[in-house]
């Protein structure tokens, strides 16, 4: 009877969602449902995989299943059309899917005849609440996300044309959008994933942009949530009676509020904590809070030259920005789950005192060898995941090793050396397709001459580290008789597996966090900005290790310690990370504005800003969108980086001779060659030598030039505009704007 109530809770909940998104998304809705339901699909069809993998979870990893299959049929796909032997079309990438689904159905049948199951069938409860949860946090983030949908503003036009430059190219990389001359020279994985599901769901860009950053949202508070409920499970040994069983879900939903909703301690301390206490005092707070502050607080605050980043999943998903770091999280945390559970199944296992070393056993091992092509996949989607999960990976790998070959120094480190030149091996030669063409924006290592002051790492980043450290201080005094012992091989071995894993976390992300305190990789921002993209990346996986450790650990040390002082400082650990979910209301509010009233719903269409921001150019880009088929160069005016020049090119996809200066400076580094560029663009809008201008075109293979705001605004009087005109053909002109587009004879 119980489990009928239940059930019928379940549908009903699931009723009131459906029923919420059909009301709440109105034309966007089809979209919204094709990639729930892909989603579901290909993570039904690879459970025969993911059930192996996660076999001891509860619900078998059914929501890493789907980011699973995304991963292996989104790969394949770019990895045979890289090399040559597809086209990327939709039927390949829909035959992919396919594929997919008949091996896995394959494995299927044969688990059933040999009476193996892999399925979730005994924690389906638990399967249905995470689908849900999944697709309220989905529903949610996509209903925010069309209160302001427009793909421009902060790096969106890279972002955005990445996807229409790959939507119209057969071949991958596609030519750059803002370099017609070469092919996208940057960690583009992350947009093309976002491409290869639009083919796969039959989707317009337009509405897809938007739609993948709420889709990385959603997993970025499912994935944490399954994760850390096994953690807990796991820690209680079974040990679950009545209410007790809601300890899981409540570390589940704190390890997902931590990485996909909250933000940081800057926010509680500078909007709220400086202000109250001013009013406490009797003064008045002059200060002002804008929820970029909390991501750019060193180098700022006081402002000195030093100017860093340290963002966070919250600000990224409010933002809407489609960068690589942000798409890549699905797949990091897709390799921490993998992690855990070859962890969970190692400590099963056990070395005889004499027995050898199985080195078809050590090298062939499932988890290895898959997170061996996530990490050769990160070098692709954003490399400098890449560099930090080999060393989470080394970490974990070693550990385990600690434990299965108890006090054997040498197997340890044999093996852990073995598999560590497997995992560099393999994860070399999966993305060769990639670095074989690429060209290196990194130019060395250097130590750090500037370095946060105290407060400033305090209010970051104090909360996860003090509450790491209490853990881990209260572990070892769980612990403390064989510490005494002095024999740490039977130290990991006595302490749990998720217990380990926290430990393993808490202590990478501490690393990430002091690393760029001591050295920082240098690249073409040296000066002011010298340590800003590494702690930019860095931190930004330290925060998601943070939010997984904490979620764990809080409860951890809440539910299952008898210490009273490590309970008080835990409830207040956990007050103080609820607080900061208070910046998710602040930067929803600020950015999204009312978003209580549906009304104010604009729809997931990136491209609305044209008609409000670029009137004058808005019919123009839409008839080359509708118009014009493949990659021919459009020429338009180029520009700064972050502003509206490049417009045409990053709308389309149509690559043009050069767009945002700063960032094909970071891709190429040949400022020589682009100064070049640009003033051969000048010559051909200003000049009135024919002969010189039609050479230039030949030169550059243009075949449509665009006359519009843009290009008024900087050529003003010295624009020629009827020499250009002379020289092809005037295939669209607005009359009351004077914009054209002039197809080039040739």
């Amino acid at each position: 009877m119980k489990q009928n109530k239940i059930r019928y809770v379940q549908i009903a909940v699931g009723l009131i969602l459906l029923g919420m998104s059909a009301y709440l998304l109105r034309d966007d809705i089809w979209t919204f449902w094709s990639w729930w339901l892909l989603a579901g699909v290909l993570g039904m069809a690879a459970m025969p995989l993911t059930g192996r993998l996660f076999d001891g979870f509860e619900d078998r990893g059914w929501i890493f299943s789907k980011i699973l299959a995304i991963a292996l049929t989104g790969f394949s796909v770019w990895f045979v059309v890289s090399i040559g032997i597809l086209p990327f079309r939709t039927w390949v990438c829909i035959a992919a899917a396919v594929l997919l689904v008949l091996i896995c159905f394959g494995i299927f049948v044969r688990d059933v005849n040999a009476g193996k199951e892999y399925f979730p069938v005994g924690g389906l409860d638990l399967v249905i609440w995470e689908e849900l949860l999944f697709f309220a946090v989905f529903l949610l983030w996509t209903y925010l996300a069309g209160f302001h949908p427009q793909a421009y503003g902060t790096e969106k036009f890279m972002d955005y044309g990445f996807m229409e430059a790959m939507m119209r190219s057969t071949g991958l990389p596609a030519t750059d959008m803002w370099y017609s001359e070469g092919k996208i020279n940057y960690y583009y994985g992350g947009q093309y994933f976002a491409v290869f599901l639009t083919k796969l769901t039959g989707s317009q860009t337009e509405r897809t942009y938007n739609l993948m950053r709420s889709f990385v949202a959603a997993f970025a508070f499912a994935m944490p949530f399954s994760l850390v409920y096994q953690m807990v499970t796991d820690r209680c040994f079974g040990r679950l009676r009545g209410r007790k069983r809601l300890i899981p879900a409540a570390a589940g939903m704190t390890a997902g509020v931590a990485v996909c909703i909250a933000g940081n301690m800057h926010y509680v301390f500078y909007a709220k904590v400086l202000p109250f206490v001013y009013r406490l005092l009797g003064k008045e707070w002059t200060g002002s809070y804008w929820f970029p502050d909390s991501t750019r607080y060193i180098g700022y605050d006081p402002d000195v030259p030093d100017k860093t980043i340290h963002e966070f999943p919250c600000y990224s998903f409010v933002l809407g920005d489609l960068h690589a770091h942000v798409v890549n999280i699905m797949f990091v945390l897709l390799m921490v789950g993998i992690l855990y559970a070859w962890m969970k199944m190692i400590r099963k296992k056990s070395v005889c005192e004499g027995a050898g070393i199985s080195w078809k056993t050590e090298l062939l091992q499932p988890h290895i060898l898959l997170g061996s092509l996530l990490l050769g996949m990160y070098r692709w989607t954003n490399f400098w995941d890449f560099v930090i999960y080999f060393v989470v990976m080394g970490g974990v790998v070693l550990f385990a090793n600690v434990i299965r070959f108890a006090g054997k120094s040498r197997k340890v480190l044999l093996v852990t050396a073995a598999q560590a030149a497997e995992v560099l091996v393999i994860s070399t030669m999966v993305i060769l397709p990639f670095t074989l063409q690429f060209k290196t924006m990194v130019d060395g290592v250097a130590f750090a001459r500037n370095h946060s002051l105290l407060r400033q790492l305090l209010i970051l980043w104090g909360l996860p580290v003090i509450l790491f450290l209490l853990f881990l201080g209260n572990l070892l005094y769980e612990k403390r008789r064989v510490v005494r012992k002095k024999k740490w091989h039977l130290l990991f071995q006595s302490v749990s597996v998720p217990d380990l894993f926290a430990v393993i976390t808490g202590l990478c992300a501490m690393g990430l966090v002091l690393i760029p305190e001591l050295v920082y990789v240098r690249d073409i921002y040296e000066d002011s900005y010298a340590r800003a993209n590494t702690m930019f990346k860095l931190t930004y996986q330290a925060f998601i290790l943070f939010g997984i450790t904490m979620g764990y650990i809080l409860i951890r040390m809440i539910f299952m310690t008898k210490r009273r002082l490590v309970k008080t400082l835990s409830w207040a650990g956990m007050a103080l990370l609820l607080c900061t979910v208070g910046y998710f209301g602040n930067s929803v509010s600020s950015w999204y504005g009312n978003v209580l009233e549906p009304s104010g719903y604009q729809g997931l269409n990136s491209l609305t800003f044209l008609d409000t921001d670029f009137p004058e150019d808005a019919d123009a880009i839409y008839w080359l969108k509708k118009n014009v088929e493949g990659s021919p160069v459009v020429l338009e005016a180029n520009g700064d980086s972050y502003t509206g020049y490049g417009r045409v090119s990053a709308t389309t996809g149509l690559p043009t001779i050069l767009g945002w200066y700063v960032h094909e400076w970071l891709w190429r580094n040949d400022i020589a060659d682009l100064n070049q560029k640009a003033a051969d663009i000048e010559t051909i809008y200003t000049s009135e030598d024919r002969e010189q201008i039609q050479e230039l075109l030949e030169q550059y293979q243009v075949s449509y030039i665009f006359i519009g705001s843009t290009e008024r605004e900087k050529y003003r009087e010295n624009l020629k505009t009827e020499v250009l005109k002379s020289l092809g053909t005037v295939v669209f002109q607005d009359e009351t704007y004077d914009t054209c587009i002039i197809k080039i004879e040739k």
